[in-house]
């Protein structure tokens, strides 16, 4: 597509008498007559808006040939002994007549690559962002630094104020049941009776009245339907005037502009045909057999305090089994912002016989008052 050029002229503002707003044309002031020097004000160029959309600068372009001239003369450069500026095709400054040396130096050219940033929020809008700042700050760092904070420990002294176990010992013995299973997993095996309560096999036998049951579903297609769903796609829509511009050093910018496709987001309907499902019972045969189990017969417990766990008696025969169960708690406070009390659950009778009444502490705590680690002393 054709691309249109134009020569947009800037301004500068005089350090001296602080004029504003100067043409770039002018190499000096026109109310102190002072040079343009390279400083921040003199020697960077305000070239005005542009249009956030396209890029177009607001400016009307240079059309008078004296400026098209200056605008084509190369980058102004700064003399080594008066620091005037000099248009780029002179030799010679313009101001003290020096020649131009290698130590001459040039202003630093402006990169128009992006469309300008929005104009920023209005300063009514800045303590919402210093809200918004402070949430993301919580969010990310504030949940870490808890965790630090909540996983520091301290040492505490503690005492075992009490010491308390139970057992328990079952008797089970092996017991015909009848119980159903599927046709397709059920195999007839003889059972084995136990001895001194091991040794034994459950068994399958007389398997029996078999009836057609559910056993679950399935998926299955049921055919075909026509599926549609909103999508959305880019297409071009027209054109569009995009524009850019180039720094030429000496208060023009060269703006380049050219009309490119314009694209759009639009809806539509993607249809296709899609395989429905429905869900189908699943049927099998279902039968009683009889097998063995073990099952409680008797239980007797046990418990004290401060005291030698020991087992509750209970006789059993050459065809039943024993089945041992225990638990254990020591009792302990200590001090931290009052009185505390922590229940330690051993695992065992050797690690249980290791505590007694009296006994001395060393409690790990946390910051959120976790106990951490329990040992004697």
């Amino acid at each position: 597509m054709a691309k249109r050029t134009r020569i947009i002229e800037g301004t500068w503002n005089c350090t001296s008498c602080d004029t504003k707003a100067i043409a770039a044309r002018h190499k000096r002031c026109p109310r102190c007559n002072n040079p343009r020097e390279l400083t921040g004000q003199e020697s960077d160029f305000d070239f005005g808006e542009v249009d956030a959309a396209t890029g177009k600068s607001r400016r009307e372009g240079v059309t008078d040939a004296s400026a098209l001239e200056l605008a084509n003369a190369g980058e102004d450069w700064f003399c080594a002994f008066c620091g005037a500026a000099t248009r780029g095709d002179q030799a010679r400054c313009k101001h003290c007549g020096a020649e131009r040396t290698d130590d001459a130096k040039v202003a630093p050219r402006q990169a128009f690559s992006e469309p300008p940033p929005p104009p920023p929020p209005p300063a009514r809008k800045r303590p919402m962002l210093w809200l918004a700042l402070g949430a993301v700050f919580l969010c990310c760092f504030g949940s870490s630094v808890f965790g630090v904070w909540a996983g520091r420990t301290h040492e505490y002294a503690g005492e075992v104020v009490g010491t308390a176990w139970k057992r328990a010992v079952v008797q089970e013995r092996f017991t015909p049941v009848s119980k159903t299973g599927w046709q397709d997993e059920l195999r007839a095996v003889a059972p084995r009776m136990p001895v001194n309560g091991t040794g034994e096999l459950a068994g399958v036998a007389h398997i029996r009245d078999c009836v057609s049951r559910q056993r679950g579903t399935r998926r299955v297609a049921d055919g075909t339907e026509r599926v549609c769903r909103t999508k959305t796609r880019k297409v071009a829509c027209g054109t569009e005037e995009k524009c850019r511009r180039k720094d030429r050093g000496n208060g023009f910018v060269e703006e380049t502009c050219e009309d490119v496709t314009k694209y759009c987001r639009e809806s539509y309907e993607d249809c296709q045909n899609e395989t429905r499902y429905r869900q189908e019972p699943v049927y099998a045969r279902q039968c009683t057999y009889d097998t063995y189990e073990w099952k409680s017969v008797d239980r007797r417990e046990a418990s004290g305090a401060d005291d030698a766990p020991r087992w509750p008696d209970l006789a059993v025969g050459n065809a039943d089994r024993l089945r041992r169960e225990e638990a254990y708690t020591v009792r302990l406070r200590y001090e931290n912002d009052g009185v505390q009390e922590h229940v330690l659950e051993p695992k065992g009778e050797r690690e249980f016989l290791g505590w007694k009444k009296g006994q001395s502490a060393s409690l790990t705590v946390t910051n959120l008052g976790q106990v951490e680690k329990v040992l004697p002393r």
